[in-house]
């Protein structure tokens, strides 16, 4: 402790800041490769949170122009609002939802007439110049919007000021779609489905059909799924086969159809897939080398923790040294790997990382302000006992401040987080939110209560009927668990959350006596309001 200046816990001076907080940077969201080249789509707050999609170069440039911003509403949350194929860019344009193309060097020109539609998550026919998306109608008010896989015909009669023609119906009749997915060789289509009350993660079903010349669908044939089976990322390979993650085990693992079998690939009790709140997440992609490149949570240490290359025949597995722990986005320029990736010390940016040599070059980071690393405090994870003899998980954040030191016999007050979803994560990687408290003296800890992703469907579904009360259990007990091992003033407790952490917080402030201060973030207030007012996509999840 030498040279160190002697302060009370939470009164340390700090170099991480509310400015540098509220100044951190963009928002990197969607990677895309289009045959060697990288583009990936920016949220940038300081430009009137517009999205832009980048392409990668020194320096990366901008593919959208002013005046648009390339972010879709389709279930609101979005996601998937742009592909690129032949470095030509579609996209989904926030102000009016319509579809754009974009050409080299030109001016966007919309495919879709004004409407009421939204679209995302596209993919090309270039057998039948037909682009193909996830839909929903909007056009009857009052009503709940329809949604749909539909096509877009692709001729010179669609650039502006000529009305682009009506898309066409390609499915309908469930509630939900999303992944519509071309085989190589043009002929079969293949998607996902859900009904109420299902959210993805509660039961999917993975459709496959053939393509007339004309666009048209025949021969639908259910391959997979189900109201208690969740599946995730349909894909096919380059020589045909279909691959999907599935949960029909107990844990998203990788299958394939292959001679009308649905085999497995891995069985691991890992989980290859996530909570579906938007369009074109990814967590594998296939090699030009035939492999697979793919992420996946184990032991609960991060959403996404490892990253390894899966031979689909043998099921060998080999994992991949990066100094990155956390992986989204996934995708592949022949036989490199290109993601988003994120790590204790480093936020989160593009990386482009090579087999065969190992190097790594981050093509894009969300923000150029580097930290001092003494000023980190470096996760813990911790399992520790809850309510009917269960266990839970949390990350647990000590103080760190190399310029002082708490007096003699005292500990840190703590703040416990509840994230939102309340199906999402907490993570181990880089959060100057969290290194914010930490840095001054304030111990953190990021639960995963029961609910969270990343540990199985038996731990997912945890909270069926009971929220605010598993959640708010396991936060209550996770306080406790680092009370009773001596790390934190049980007399100095307080909670905070946002959105459904925000009712955790509400809830473990009303309902308990454990807490005594709270900060609940855009949280939820009242459960009846939020099942009657909401929108679609979760209308029914509080069912």
């Amino acid at each position: 402790m030498t040279g160190k200046q002697i302060a009370p816990y939470g009164a340390w001076d700090s170099p991480i800041t509310a400015e540098i907080i509220a100044s951190g940077g963009i928002r990197l969201l969607d990677v895309e490769t289009d045959r060697d080249d990288v583009y990936w789509l920016e949220m940038r707050p300081a430009d009137a949170a517009r999205y832009v999609v980048s392409h990668a170069g020194d320096p990366s440039t901008d593919i959208t122009p002013a005046g648009f911003s390339a972010r879709t509403l389709v279930h609101e949350y979005g996601g998937g609002s742009f592909r690129m194929f032949d470095g030509v860019c579609f996209f989904a344009n926030l102000s009016d939802q319509r579809i754009y193309r974009q050409e080299p060097g030109a001016d966007p020109a919309s495919l879709t007439p004004e409407s009421a539609l939204r679209f995302a998550d596209f993919d090309l026919d270039t057998t039948r110049n037909l682009l193909i998306a996830a839909s929903e109608d909007h056009t009857s008010e009052g009503q709940e919007a329809t949604n749909r896989i539909v096509s877009i015909r692709l001729n010179k009669a669609t650039v502006s000021p000529a009305v682009p023609p009506e898309p066409q119906t390609l499915v309908e009749g469930a509630d939900f779609y999303s992944n519509p997915r071309l085989s190589a060789d043009g002929r079969r289509l293949a998607w996902l489905s859900w009904d109420h009350p299902n959210m993805p993660w509660d039961g999917t079903e993975l459709w496959v059909a053939d393509i007339a010349a004309d666009g048209g669908l025949s021969g639908n044939r259910l391959v997979s799924g189900g109201n208690s089976v969740s599946l995730f990322q349909p894909e096919w390979s380059p020589d045909g086969e279909l691959y999907f993650v599935s949960d029909r085990t107990g844990w998203w693992n990788l299958y394939r159809e292959r001679d009308g079998e649905v085999q497995p690939l891995l069985p691991m009790d890992t989980e290859f897939g996530l909570p579906q709140w938007v369009f074109r997440m990814s967590t594998y992609a296939f090699l030009a080398s035939g492999q697979i490149a793919c992420a996946f949570a184990r032991d609960g240490r991060s959403t996404l923790a490892t990253l390894a290359t899966l031979d689909p025949e043998s099921g060998k597995l080999t994992e991949i040294d990066s100094p990155y722990s956390s992986f989204s986005s996934i995708r592949t320029a022949g036989n490199d790997i290109v993601f988003l990736g994120s790590s204790a010390t480093h936020r989160s940016a593009v990386v482009r990382l090579n087999l065969e040599s190992g190097q790594v070059t981050e093509l894009k980071r969300s923000s150029e302000t580097e930290l001092d690393p003494d000023f980190v405090s470096i996760a813990e994870p911790i399992t520790f006992p809850t309510e009917n003899g269960q266990e839970a998980h949390a990350f647990y954040y000590a103080p760190t401040n190399p310029d002082y030191a708490p007096p003699p016999n005292k500990l840190p007050p703590l703040i416990v987080h509840s994230h939102g979803g309340p199906t999402g994560a907490a993570s181990h990687t880089l959060s100057l939110s969290v290194q914010f408290w930490t840095s001054r003296g304030i111990a953190v800890v990021d639960v995963n209560y029961g609910g969270s992703t990343g540990h199985g469907r038996e731990y997912r579904d945890r909270l069926n009927g009971t929220w605010g009360i598993t959640d708010v259990e396991d936060c209550a007990n996770a306080a406790r668990y680092l009370v009773e091992r001596g790390d934190v003033d049980g007399n100095r407790l307080a909670i905070s959350g946002g959105s459904a952490g925000g009712w955790t917080t509400l809830c473990a402030l009303t309902f308990t006596d454990l807490f005594h201060a709270g900060a609940s973030h855009f949280g939820v207030s009242d459960a009846g309001a939020l099942a009657r007012d909401t929108h679609k996509f979760e209308s029914h999840y509080l069912d």
